[in-house]
């Protein structure tokens, strides 16, 4: 979280020196990606949220499907974004076009990696929940897994419009 904050800070910094290319290279990027996304996104943490409901209440039954279905939002979101990048590199943009675009890649770039993280993570949390008894050590793992997922969303609920709204 510290690496993004130091990120975000310096981000808003050297924006404020070039506005003008901010804003421009700005509204060359995909708003629709970005809000299907962010809903994606949002619609993952409430799947974590209702599976570690189930199995802190031992009704483990749909918890699995659940954490599944997290993961899969996940796995759409790493697309779209893949989608976004390629649509980038096709057009001749790249980390190397202006400071904008570097710090979208990089940004961008590094909370994916954290979403690849956390889709290991659910499904780490999805192999533990199929276990007929879940101790409170299980569930205390799960916890911290849906921990770090919504750690995941919190980080784009500030990416987003730091890179594709805020003018």
């Amino acid at each position: 979280m510290l690496m993004f904050a130091l990120l975000f800070g310096v981000y808003g910094y050297y924006r404020q020196e070039d506005i003008a290319t901010f804003d421009s290279s700005q509204a060359s990027l995909n708003k629709i990606y970005s809000v299907i996304n962010t809903v994606l996104l949002l619609s993952s943490s409430l799947l974590v949220v209702l599976a570690l409901r189930h199995c802190r209440r031992a009704k483990v039954g749909s918890a699995p499907i659940l954490l599944l279905s997290a993961s899969a939002c996940g796995i759409a979101f790493l697309t779209l974004k893949i989608m976004e990048y390629r649509e980038k590199f096709a057009s001749g943009i790249s980390l190397n076009t202006n400071e904008f675009f570097m710090y979208y890649f990089v940004l961008t770039g590094l909370h994916s990696i954290h979403v690849v993280i956390g889709i290991v993570i659910l499904f780490y949390m999805f192999m533990l929940c199929r276990r007929k008894n879940l101790s409170d050590k299980h569930i205390s793992v799960m916890e911290s897994g849906a921990s770090y997922w919504h750690m995941v969303d919190l980080l784009w609920i500030v990416i987003f419009p730091l890179l594709y709204l805020l003018n």
